[in-house]
């Protein structure tokens, strides 16, 4: 079905160095898949941005970065709203869809440091700061004798409060550093095996009113198809597990050899309990192998470490 281009689309997107860099990476691609259209940026501060003296997990999760974005589409003040999709919740509310998911830079979590080169290098005492439960139990389950601290703000609040010598290490998304032309500041990579990351880490998402299908077919163009298959079953096993950044999950699904292979954990936040599997399905099976997964996880024992968070 042909469409008709845009004359003019309206980006919401949070105020961060990272997040402004995201809407211009789509603006530049949107101006670029149809010529003539005008993009502009209407920046805003989320309840999330304002909140950094507690945990996400306490103080409401996730959607707490995109609820005002949400406002805006529903107004009609932005036609889309770019996210980082490790940020997005499992659920998506009513009235909104993903509408498109774009190429995946890496996806893994970086190690970052002014002291030492590694995890393994650090002695039994020093701090790693982390905002994520999902990281901290896995810190926790790899280094036992590191100290986990919470590091909330924004990646450059972040840096800074390493360089002032309040955390020995601290454990950021490599993509933002990348994105941002830190790189530079990577110590290590963490490999999956010692710190599985977040669903839909390392991807960009676009979110609209789900009754906006003019919108979908603009930014039809932008969508990489491997990378929506990836995060598809990473985000069908969040949201079988109900998860949320209150409980540690890590999902983490690559195309290998034309399937896809996905990895995930369910833990306790200390990292005392941990339960594993892996399964692999084609691209077009992405949901029933998100689910499937939860569901082998619930059954080895994630189900008792759900409950006695949710008790907790």
């Amino acid at each position: 079905m042909s469409v008709s281009p845009p004359k003019r689309l309206v980006i919401a997107t949070r105020e961060s160095r990272l997040a402004l860099w995201q809407a211009e990476h789509v603006k530049a691609r949107l101006e670029a898949a149809w010529p003539g259209c005008e993009v502009s940026l209407l920046g805003m501060t989320t309840r999330g941005d304002q909140i950094l003296d507690r945990t996400l997990s306490k103080v409401g999760g996730k959607g707490l970065f995109v609820k005002e974005l949400e406002e805006a589409l529903a107004d009609g003040r932005a036609d889309l709203a770019v996210h980082s999709m490790k940020d997005v919740p499992a659920e998506m509310p009513e009235g909104f869809a993903l509408i498109a998911t774009l190429a995946r830079e890496r996806p893994l979590d970086a190690f970052v440091s002014n002291r030492y080169a590694s995890l393994d290098d650090m002695p039994p005492g020093t701090v790693v700061g982390t905002s994520s439960l999902r990281r901290e139990s896995q810190l926790h389950a790899a280094h036992p004798y590191l100290g986990v601290e919470p590091l909330r703000g924004n990646l450059d609040t972040r840096l800074r409060k390493l360089d002032e010598g309040k955390y020995d290490a601290i454990i950021l998304a490599a993509a933002g550093l990348q994105r941002l032309g830190l790189g530079d500041r990577i110590r290590a990579v963490l490999p999956a095996e010692v710190c599985l990351p977040a669903a839909g880490q390392g991807a960009l998402g676009i979110e609209a009113r789900a009754d906006r299908h003019d919108v979908a077919a603009w930014l039809a163009p932008l969508v990489d198809a491997d990378t929506a298959a990836c995060v598809r079953a990473e985000r069908a096993l969040t949201r079988r597990l109900g998860g949320s950044c209150e409980v540690p999950v890590g999902a983490y699904c690559e195309l290998v050899d034309g399937k896809l292979w996905l990895r995930a954990m369910v833990a306790s936040p200390d990292g005392q309990q941990i339960v594993r599997s892996e399964g692999r399905a084609a691209p077009d099976e992405a949901q029933s192998l998100g689910e499937r997964l939860a569901d082998a996880l619930l059954a080895d024992g994630a189900d008792q470490i759900l409950a006695s968070l949710s008790h907790g």
